[in-house]
């Protein structure tokens, strides 16, 4: 797949590595809801980027809305348990995140989606990962980016303007944990602004979707 991607000022590198996870910062959500972030935690996140919008498995979607099919607005690959996913670093990552977190997850992260967004009329609508377990108990879900940062947009379930936006992208780490998915809701909006490709690589846990 053919994409343009700006690079980041801030990393040259073509090594492609993890950071350490000493410099993640929580914000309390309330309601048991917590949210934390690490921007630039992983190096060489360009390349990366490059390598799996190269080899990543992507398809286009349909759904149902309404009375009509309409195009799903973002290229989609996901990795069941098991599966070996497209680059050794996400291994390492996944690992090193279930390691970090097993004394509050309990259990390690199993499956990965990844999500392309070719540029700023693709997006993701206000929703929360709460098909399967995560509708009743508490959860994480990791989610890594590479590409041109685009913001992740939270407020509470039930609706309302976005109380919080972190702009995500160049190997920034955000981790919604604890009852994140069922009493906060979360967006990637369409952006009028000049953005090019992003990847988002979602860790979760099994039966979380």
């Amino acid at each position: 797949m053919r994409t343009h991607l700006q690079g980041s000022l801030f990393d040259q590198t073509d090594e492609i590595r993890l950071g350490g996870l000493a410099g993640l910062r929580r914000t309390d959500l309330g309601s048991g809801a917590w949210l934390d972030h690490l921007p630039g935690w992983l190096a060489g996140a360009d390349a990366l980027f490059e390598h799996l919008a190269a080899e990543a498995p992507w398809r286009a979607e349909r759904r149902q809305m309404y009375e009509r099919l309409v195009d799903v607005p973002r290229l989609l690959a996901s990795y069941r348990e098991g599966e070996r996913l497209p680059h050794p670093v996400l291994d390492r990552a996944r690992d090193a995140l279930g390691a970090h977190y097993a004394a509050e997850l309990g259990e390690p992260f199993a499956t990965a989606g990844l999500c392309l967004y070719r540029d700023g009329r693709d997006s993701v609508a206000w929703h929360g990962d709460r098909t399967g377990r995560s509708a009743s108990a508490d959860t994480m879900v990791a989610i890594l980016s590479v590409g041109d940062p685009r913001d992740l947009a939270l407020r509470p379930r039930g609706g309302g303007a976005a109380v919080l936006r972190l702009p995500l992208g160049h190997g920034d780490l955000v981790v919604m944990g604890g009852s994140c998915q069922r009493t906060w809701d979360h967006a990637i909006p369409k952006s009028t602004r000049a953005n090019g490709p992003r990847i988002s690589i979602q860790f979760r846990t099994r039966g979380v979707r």
